[in-house]
């Protein structure tokens, strides 16, 4: 629950940041819109916007307060995202071949290509290689 919060807090942070770094921008239109964070825990866009949170540690309250300043300032939104739905899933825990494939193609990534046509030594040759230089070298 706390790790939930505090990755919401650091990600409103670089929205922050970076909606103050667009809005700098001498080219870019002034009237920047509110950059979406998405979350996966109702629990946590619940908390994040409700004025009263009972929460006993100092550090926790902080994060609070300022994601809730951010929100009702608009510089950030939160919205839900389903777990199945959600982009960053393989940042934070295994996923099935499939899961991996699927936010993958959501991130924009795509598959490397190898060219098979490239024939690389075996391991075993690259030190006997190496072991031959020394030894003549010492001769």
């Amino acid at each position: 629950m706390e790790s939930e919060f505090i990755a919401l807090d650091k990600a409103s942070e670089k929205a922050e940041w970076f909606r103050n770094f667009l809005e700098d921008i001498p080219y870019w239109p002034k009237s920047v819109v509110p950059v979406c964070i998405h979350c996966d825990s109702q629990a946590e866009i619940g908390r994040a916007g409700s004025i009263m949170y009972n929460v006993k540690s100092h550090h926790i309250r902080r994060r609070h307060n300022i994601i809730r300043e951010l929100l009702s300032s608009g510089i950030i939104t939160i919205e839900y995202v389903k777990s199945k739905d959600n982009m960053s899933d393989p940042l934070t825990k295994g996923l099935s071949r499939e899961g991996v494939e699927r936010t993958s193609k959501g991130m924009g990534l795509r598959t490397r290509t190898v060219n098979m046509a490239v024939t690389l030594p075996s391991r075993l040759e690259i030190p006997r290689a190496r072991f031959k230089e020394i030894k003549q070298s010492c001769v």
